[in-house]
């Protein structure tokens, strides 16, 4: 026997062919770390969450008392990664996407075990490409985490209802649940998905009892932390009311899904893909649509999760197309899912490009801080209209040096906020009038909004009566212009 066949033959099963989901995680790794720093830049969203991390953990602690509760854990979780690594784009954003990577391997392992392998694989190869899980895919935020938590739960879940019951998975999924909860206690909405999964699926009564269980038991876990972020609801106030325009995006996705159930071949068994993936998909949209008309809340990244149902959907379209085709061509069919892959990623390269550019996103910290480097003086203020831009200070202080922040009572550490306290208007008028060069950092024009705060429209008015701007630097979504006094 040749010495390269015993060595084969040597080697585990599981390297000599390794299994469908290490195939589709390494593909959607791959895309992950593709560009992963974005030439090097962090937007607003993101910079809370380094600027956070960055904290001690008391400091966290005292902060989440305030504000942003509802991502305590996900800060913690990143304060520690940025202990043992340092802070850096990668620190930041290699989470989500090793989250993303499991989230497909577990969707192709729910799917193949649903309809099969070629649908189980379609299923897991589409994830990665969707637009929306693009976009999260490499996010220094916490939404990729829970769609990876809620892969596991559904994983779970389809387990059970295949007649693998015990109560250590029960117990599994109800932790997996309040973890994903307490990361944002939005994803419970995954509950509600899953129990149409349980009325598809025809459970019998024990399953029912120990879903219940488990579901109550995730529930509770998470509402000390749903009851005290609501004492924090300003934070979600921005958030535009629903219109006919906010409708459109769900009204595409249930349209999408909808189709693949049509073509769902694995129809007949119990539970299927459709079973699955269409209340997977539909119910978080529709609960969230629901919870908008009594507060706005509907931003697609609190369900992110809803988009394994889409993928498993259209894995299942994709794979009734393939078996048509294969069926008249049989000699095509091993090379048929591995083309229509690679035929959608060429299809889709623009957008995969545009996720990765600074472009992507609506604005850079990085850019706007070195642009402060370049242009301060020895002994320049700074000023930040909104006072939320002082995020650009908090992420990179090293580009800050030497300027005076003259609107700032408190810092941010010390008052236990994302931006810090800023002065009354009075002491802030006599500050700035004593003034001779200021730094003001703000949104780029066509981002920019009239300022509402007392404090932002005597920083204009000083700014506009008794300096004149000298020098003027626009990069990604901000701004920084130099005052002078006037002689």
């Amino acid at each position: 026997m040749p010495t390269h066949i015993r060595v084969l033959a040597a080697l585990p099963a599981v390297l000599r062919r390794p299994p469908a989901w290490s195939l589709v995680a390494l593909w959607t790794l791959a895309l992950g770390l593709w560009g992963l720093s974005r030439h090097h830049t962090v937007w607003r969203d993101e910079a809370a969450t380094w600027q956070v991390a960055r904290r001690p953990a008391a400091d966290i602690w005292h902060l989440l008392g305030q504000v942003d509760s509802v991502h305590g854990l996900y800060y913690l979780l990143m304060h520690g990664l940025f202990t043992l690594f340092g802070p850096g784009t990668t620190t930041l954003r290699l989470p989500s996407v090793l989250a993303t990577s499991v989230a497909a391997a577990c969707v192709t392992v729910i799917g193949r075990r649903l309809g099969g392998s070629r649908a189980g694989n379609a299923a897991g190869f589409t994830l990665g490409l969707l637009p929306a899980v693009e976009f999260y895919l490499q996010e220094g935020r916490p939404y990729a985490l829970i769609a990876m938590g809620a892969s596991i739960s559904t994983l779970l879940l389809v387990t059970s209802l295949n007649g693998r019951e015990s109560n250590g998975r029960w117990a599994t999924y109800a932790a997996t649940v309040a973890v994903c909860a307490l990361l944002n206690w939005l994803s419970l909405l995954i509950l509600p998905a899953h129990l149409l999964t349980l009325l598809l699926a025809r459970a019998d009564r024990t399953t029912w009892t120990r879903w219940a269980g488990a579901a109550c038991g995730a529930t509770a876990c998470a509402a000390p932390l749903i009851l005290f972020s609501r004492g924090q609801a300003q934070q979600v106030s921005w958030i535009p009311a629903l219109t006919w325009h906010l409708l459109i995006g769900p009204a595409v996705l249930l349209a999408l899904g909808a189709l693949g159930a049509l073509l769902d071949r694995s129809r007949p068994r119990r539970p299927s893909l459709t079973s699955v993936g269409l209340p997977l998909l539909a119910m978080p949209q529709l609960a969230l649509l629901g919870l908008s008309l009594v507060q706005p809340l509907y931003l697609d990244r609190y369900i992110l999760f809803s988009m394994l149902g889409l993928a498993l959907l259209i894995g299942a379209a994709l794979d009734a197309a393939l078996h048509a085709v294969a069926a008249r061509a049989p000699r095509t069919r091993p090379w048929l899912l591995p083309t229509s892959i690679g035929a959608a990623t060429l299809a889709l390269l623009p957008q995969l490009l545009d996720k990765r550019s600074p472009e992507s996103r609506v604005d850079d910290v990085l850019a706007v801080a070195h642009d402060v480097r370049r242009l301060k003086h020895p002994g320049d203020a700074v000023l930040f209209i909104p006072a939320a831009r002082r995020d650009a200070a908090l992420v990179s202080p090293a580009d800050f040096d030497g300027l005076r922040d003259i609107a700032l009572a408190q810092t941010p550490l010390t008052s236990g906020t994302l931006k810090g306290v800023e002065s009354t208007p009075h002491r802030l008028r006599s500050q700035l009038a004593a003034q001779h060069r200021v730094l003001l950092v703000t949104d780029s024009p066509d981002l920019a909004r009239p300022p509402t705060a007392a404090r932002d429209q005597v920083k204009l008015a000083v700014l506009h009566h008794r300096f004149r701007p000298v020098a003027d630097r626009r990069s990604h979504g901000r701004r920084v212009t130099v005052y002078e006094r006037r002689p």
